[in-house]
């Protein structure tokens, strides 16, 4: 009753147990129903005690074999080309320093501190840090 009446958070793994049980990925749980795009979530799943503590689902991918988490750093002025991936991969992006330049093709978009981004990596791309502070953000590569 306390959860129904907004006294108490409920934890991710009751969530987890919630979206199982009706058989339904927990993004779709969470997720405002009106989501133009079912990837992007950016949804508030947890609230801490204490004012600030939070966990937000940023994104969801479908995944065939596996996922790689990346940290990355790029000084000002450095850039990273890459070749394209194989058909069906894609990436997100998590800048939490700086910002981003993200090259995609002919495209070019900035993403700035606190901004995602998730794009099929099956394209030419690159990254490109045009500040003046370094950059440095998170990046998932979905197989």
């Amino acid at each position: 009753m306390a959860i129904e009446a907004g006294e108490k958070n409920v934890s991710l793994t009751t969530l987890d147990r919630v979206a199982e049980a009706l058989d339904v990925a927990f993004s779709d749980l969470i997720q405002a129903p009106d989501a133009r795009d079912p990837s992007r979530i950016n949804e508030l799943a947890w609230a801490g005690l204490i004012p600030g503590s939070k966990a937000v689902l940023l994104a969801k991918a479908t995944a065939s074999r596996e996922v790689e988490l990346w940290e990355w750093r790029l000084e000002p002025g450095e850039q990273y080309l890459s070749e394209p991936d194989a058909e069906g991969w894609s990436e997100q992006l998590y800048v939490f320093e700086g910002c981003l330049t993200l090259l995609l093709g002919d495209e070019e978009r900035e993403l700035d501190t606190g901004e995602f981004f998730m794009f099929a990596s099956n394209q030419p791309h690159a990254y490109r840090n045009d500040g003046v502070v370094a950059t440095r953000f998170v990046r998932n590569v979905v197989i």
